[in-house]
């Protein structure tokens, strides 16, 4: 499913989805394909969120396309 048809059938509001396929671009991840899992309540969305593993991601609806920061190299680095 694309991401337009997730907008048009859940308008202006959460919703929980796996990744199918996505494009690496300028640091961003930017997905096309998703497998939509259902509505969440706003209530719950950063809970939602927080548990989300592996390709599922919990996004608004109101957004234009998903896009995710791809943050590399995390962690602490030791000064000598």
């Amino acid at each position: 499913m694309k991401w337009q048809e997730a907008q048009r059938i859940y308008p202006n509001q959460f919703v929980k989805f796996e990744i199918l396929h996505s494009i690496e671009q300028d640091n961003k991840e930017i997905i096309d394909e998703i497998a939509l899992i259902g509505p969440v309540k706003d209530e719950d969305a950063t809970r939602e969120l927080l548990n989300c593993k592996n390709r599922t991601l919990v996004y608004h609806t109101s957004r234009e396309k998903v896009e995710v920061i791809i943050r590399r190299y995390i962690g602490l680095r030791r000064h000598l």
